[in-house]
């Protein structure tokens, strides 16, 4: 049951992201240069590999139960968030994931940014873009191999799981040569969310100290529970008025946190990845390239992305720390805070000799769940 849970949650992950990072690539590619953004591409997933195969052996040298409640805490960060997410599409108070309009929103910005090569690369903004997007989606997806591997043992099988959806996605994206729209992308993070908050609560429960009654076999009651328990609430929001348009688009620019931290993060690093040209406003010289990129972009109803902006170093720590809150907290700092309280008072009881406590972490995560959805949907 592990292994086959863990190669559809790496593979569903990995598909997610994937889907994302070509979204970013295709836009660079085709507004920008097509060898640039495919060097950019090559770098991204050379790092990537390079963290995977750095840190995979190091987090196996840290204690079984200490990487199970690390482990298991980021899990459910990440599920519940993405459960979240999912939940508000699914119910009619967040605008599906359009990844048409995303594609055409980096488009117009790509057009209207500045060119230059730097390094050798013909054209450093695709190539910097192409990086950035594979690099920062792709962090979550090699952080889910790693630890997934690690603590099943399973480490490669993790790997060739991540692998096979990045090849899947990319010939896809290469048949179509375009933003790959038709992927049910709100189902995967719906089925995504439920899985990792599944393997969060599991391990992190059982690193705490607790004894689940049936051992592994826990997890086919706890993964049809959550299953079932988001579709109930799912039904109950949509009989609640919601302020959001259906047809509205989920870009990753909105101020909101995401359920993918990186796609935000490409987008909150603009300073980094407009470099030079004239900021957004500026007056342009008519029948220039970035007027009549301009001009292309308000016909089509799109608003270009703000305008080249320089980078300081206080502004880049300011994101990197930002990106690196939301990849541990989360959205919502209280439900993280709640999720360490359960382990705590798991590990407490474990320790006094009190049994039967595998209760207390899966109450804790699903209690926090409709309370950190009404806040959002009070608000929406």
């Amino acid at each position: 049951m592990n292994t086959t849970a863990l190669l559809l949650s790496v593979f569903l992950a990995c598909l997610v992201e994937a889907v994302e990072a070509a979204t970013i690539v295709l836009a660079a590619g085709t507004a920008r240069d097509w060898r640039s953004a495919l060097s950019g591409v090559g770098v991204g997933l050379v790092v990537l590999a390079a963290v995977v195969i750095v840190f995979g052996p190091a987090i196996a040298l840290i204690p079984l139960d200490v990487l199970r409640v690390l482990v298991g805490g980021l899990l459910l960060v990440f599920g519940l968030q993405w459960m979240r997410k999912a939940i508000l599409r699914a119910s009619g108070h967040k605008a599906l994931h359009d990844e048409d309009a995303i594609y055409r929103r980096e488009f117009a910005a790509a057009q209207s940014a500045a060119g230059g090569s730097r390094f050798g690369v013909g054209d450093w903004y695709a190539f910097t873009l192409s990086f950035k997007g594979v690099l920062l989606e792709g962090l979550e997806v090699a952080f889910i191999v790693v630890t997934f591997g690690n603590i099943q043992g399973q480490l490669g099988l993790a790997a060739w799981a991540a692998a096979a959806a990045v090849v899947l996605v990319a010939v896809a994206a290469i048949i179509v040569r375009g933003p790959l729209s038709r992927v049910p992308e709100n189902t995967m993070k719906f089925i995504v969310g439920i899985m990792l908050t599944s393997f969060g609560i599991f391990w992190g429960a059982e690193g705490a100290g607790a004894v689940w009654p049936v051992a592994d076999l826990s997890l086919l009651v706890i993964i049809p529970s959550l299953a079932v328990i988001a579709l109930a609430i799912v039904a109950v929001l949509r009989r609640r008025p919601s302020k959001a348009t259906p047809a509205a688009v989920t870009a990753p620019t909105e101020s909101a946190p995401t359920e993918s931290a990186p796609t935000q993060s490409v987008q909150a690093s603009g300073d980094a990845i407009h470099d030079g040209g004239s900021p957004a406003g500026a007056s342009m010289e008519p029948g220039s390239p970035e007027a009549a990129a301009r001009t292309r972009t308000v016909t089509a109803g799109i608003t270009p992305a703000a305008g080249p902006r320089k980078s300081s170093v206080a502004g880049s720590l300011k994101r990197f720390g930002l990106f690196w809150y939301d990849f541990i907290i989360g959205d919502d700092w209280r439900v993280a805070l709640a999720i360490a309280a359960s382990f705590a008072v798991t590990a407490a009881l474990s320790s006094a000799g009190v049994g039967g406590v595998w209760w207390v972490v899966p109450a804790v995560a699903v209690l926090t769940l409709p309370m950190a959805l009404s806040r959002l949907v009070r608000t929406s």
